[in-house]
């Protein structure tokens, strides 16, 4: 085979996606979009979470207002901003659903490391407002009624998030969904912020006032720690980060398919929740265009054995001895009357 550029791409519906027999088991890859599927779940979770959090809140307003505790205000706060969470994500797993076009070539996966910086600033947002109310009440000290009250709501509060925590990051996991883990961690996180309120109405209780805005200044702390934790996250993602793992599983399912005698490339990204990779792979100089065909399809075949959360590859074949970037470079020429010109 002559040495060339033998790209092999699919995306969510290629032709070549049609039920097969691999190593005399018949199976089908992509024959439902598994970006929708995915994004569908997604939705689902996002919307049940809301709703069991924004119940959550709810309850504790009650006792907000009739306690006066500025510890379990911070932890309804915090609550009612997880809650809020879920509206840009549930948009940006609802814009992901479009697919690709013309403009957006890889679809609009990104929307949803949007929708995790947004929800990194509402938890920034409610731990500001935490620190404001539990300063202040450190300033101005205000009995807390009603300590009864206060316990069960902190009792509610962390049942509540726990709950949304596991549903979250099961499904997050599932999905491969950065933003939908670091939520769900959030919540969890909250759902120990909130039996940290019981145990400042148990210092109220025991004649140390002062015990109620103190807690709400370590549950500011908490969120603040989750805030950089979760930034730390989407960013990495933002940034084309991936974890090193996926890279070196890529690089393992390649190189053991049948004629590929070497991986010279591998670059993974996350776009969203899906994975796409680029593998550049050498194999026998003498094979068919359409041998070097079948050889890629064979690498994608035995990506999506090994990444359950591979959207799109393309898979680039090159003659034995060829392979690198090093070979692809045009050095110094001329063409069309123009002058020798090189191309980095």
């Amino acid at each position: 085979m002559e040495h060339g550029h033998h790209h092999h791409e699919h995306g969510h519906h290629p032709p070549d996606d049609e039920p097969h027999s691999h190593h005399g088991h018949g199976h089908a890859h992509g024959i439902v979009d598994p970006s929708i599927a995915s994004t569908e779940r997604g939705l689902w979770a996002l919307k049940w979470s809301f709703i069991g959090l924004l119940v959550t809140a709810l309850l504790q307003v009650v006792v907000v207002v009739l306690s006066g505790s500025v510890a379990l205000l911070a932890d309804t706060i915090h609550n009612f901003g997880d809650a809020a969470t879920a509206i840009p994500l549930g948009v940006a797993f609802w814009l992901a659903r479009r697919g690709r076009t013309r403009r957006f070539t890889y679809g609009l996966g990104r929307v949803e490391d949007v929708a995790g910086v947004l929800i990194i600033a509402t938890i920034l947002a409610s731990a500001l407002v935490a620190a404001y109310e539990s300063i202040a009440r450190l300033i101005h000290p205000q009995p807390v009624q009603l300590l009864w009250a206060v316990m069960a709501a902190s009792i509610i509060g962390f049942v509540g998030n726990e709950a949304v925590a596991i549903f979250r990051i099961r499904v997050g996991k599932q999905m491969g969904s950065a933003a939908l883990i670091a939520d769900g961690y959030h919540a969890r996180v909250d759902g120990w912020t909130s039996l940290a309120v019981l145990v400042g109405a148990l210092g109220v209780w025991a004649g140390y006032p002062l015990a109620d805005p103190l807690v709400g200044l370590l549950i500011t702390a908490a969120i603040l720690i989750i805030v950089w934790q979760s930034a730390r996250s989407i960013l990495i993602r933002v940034l084309d980060g991936v974890e090193p793992e996926i890279v070196e599983t890529v690089r393992h399912a390649a190189a053991h398919v049948p004629r590929v005698e070497e991986v010279s490339d591998v670059r993974v990204r996350w776009i969203g929740h899906r994975l796409h990779a680029d593998v550049s792979v050498t194999v026998p100089g003498g094979l068919s265009v359409a041998e070097g065909h079948d050889i890629a399809r064979e690498v994608r075949h035995q990506l999506l054995h090994h990444l359950s959360h591979l959207g799109s590859t393309m898979v680039h074949v090159d003659p034995d001895g060829e392979g690198g970037e090093q070979h692809h470079r045009l050095g110094p020429h001329a063409h069309d009357d123009l002058p020798t010109h090189a191309h980095e």
